[in-house]
C-alpha cells in the first residue's frame, strides 16, 4: 500500500450527533450553531490524531433516495430534520469551503452511497471514515477503517475487519447486508424476516455465506423453512435496501481532496462570522504535524 490517508467525513452523521449531544449554542444575530461547533471539533480531533494527506466530506442530499422509490416505507420513522439543523448544514458547507475542503452530494444517494463509491475509487492507500452509521461498517477492508463515534462526539474507537467479527458474531464486513436481510433494521425501518433474530440470522450467515445460497438450499430446519418461504420478498428487498450503492456518479477527483491547503485568514475570517473564538487560536496547529501513528 503506498504511503497516504484519505480521510472522508460522514458530515450529516456527526452533524446529527452533535446538534443532539450539545447544548444549544447561538451568535449575538441569534443563530443556532452547535452543530457547526460540535462538527469542527470533530475536525480538529481527527486532523491531529490522523494527520490525513488528503480530506473530504460527503453529505446526504435533500430529498428522497432511490431506494425510497423500491420501499416506500424506507426510514419512515425517522422524524424530519429540525429547522435548526437543515440550517447548521448549509453553513457547515460554507465552513468546509473556507477550508478548501470538498465536498460531495447526489440527488438520489445518501452520504453513505457516496462514501462507500469514494472509498471503492480510491486504491492503494488507507481511507478512513469519520461516522457514528454502523451501515459504513459493510465498506471496511484492509484499506478502510471506520473512525467511529460511539457516544455522542466524545468517544470514538477505530473499527477493522477484527473489530467487525466480534460484533457480529464473527461475520465479514461484506456479510453485513446479508445479516439485515435476515434480522433488519428497526432504525432505518428494513424489515427483514419477522421470527429472525440476530443470532439465527448469525448461524445461517455463517453456514450459508450469504442469502441467495439459503433461499436456495433444502436441508433446513422445518422452523426456518417456513419462514423462508413466507419472508422470501421482505429478505430480498431488505439486502438491496441494505447495501450502499459504490458507483454513484460523481466527479471525484483526489488531487482536489489534498491537505491542508487552506489559508488561514479565509478560516479565521467564518470562525469569527459564527464566534468560535477558542478555535481560532488552533488553526495554525492543524497544519503541524506531530506524527501520531492511529493507523
Amino acid at each position: 500500500m503506498e504511503k497516504g490517508k484519505l480521510v472522508i467525513i460522514d458530515s450529516n452523521s456527526i452533524l446529527h450527533r452533535a446538534f443532539h449531544a450539545l447544548p444549544a449554542l447561538t451568535t449575538k444575530k441569534g443563530e443556532r450553531t452547535e452543530a457547526i461547533y460540535g462538527f469542527l471539533l470533530v475536525l480538529f480531533k481527527i486532523i491531529k490524531e490522523i494527520q490525513p494527506n488528503f480530506l473530504c466530506a460527503c453529505f446526504d442530499f435533500p430529498a428522497k433516495t432511490l431506494r425510497h422509490k423500491k420501499f416506500k416505507e424506507y426510514k419512515i420513522s425517522r422524524p424530519p430534520l429540525p429547522d435548526e439543523l437543515k440550517e447548521q448544514i448549509k453553513k457547515t458547507k460554507e465552513v468546509l469551503e473556507a477550508f478548501k475542503i470538498p465536498y460531495y452530494e447526489k440527488e438520489g444517494y445518501e452520504a453513505d452511497d457516496l462514501i462507500a463509491t469514494i472509498a471503492s475509487k480510491v486504491k492503494g492507500i488507507q481511507k478512513i471514515v469519520v461516522s457514528g452509521d454502523q451501515d459504513l461498517f459493510q465498506i471496511i477492508n484492509p484499506e478502510t477503517k471506520i473512525y467511529f463515534l460511539q457516544k455522542g462526539i466524545k468517544e470514538t474507537l477505530l473499527i477493522d475487519e477484527k473489530k467487525v467479527a466480534e460484533k457480529f458474531g464473527g461475520l465479514l464486513p461484506e456479510q453485513i447486508p446479508d445479516f439485515k436481510a435476515l434480522c433488519g433494521d428497526p432504525s432505518d425501518n428494513i424489515p427483514g424476516a419477522k421470527g429472525i433474530g440476530e443470532k439465527t440470522a448469525i448461524s445461517l450467515i455463517k453456514e450459508f455465506q450469504k442469502i441467495e445460497n439459503l433461499l436456495e438450499a433444502k436441508n433446513l430446519p422445518e422452523r426456518i423453512k417456513k419462514i423462508i418461504f413466507k419472508e422470501k420478498e421482505n429478505i430480498l428487498l431488505s439486502k438491496k435496501l441494505a447495501i450502499l450503492e459504490k458507483e454513484v456518479p460523481i466527479n471525484f477527483d483526489l488531487s482536489q481532496c489534498l491537505w491542508p491547503k487552506y489559508n488561514e485568514k479565509e478560516v479565521e475570517k467564518v470562525l469569527q462570522k459564527y464566534e468560535f473564538f477558542s478555535l481560532i487560536k488552533k488553526i495554525s496547529e492543524l497544519k503541524v504535524s506531530k506524527n501520531l501513528q492511529l493507523l
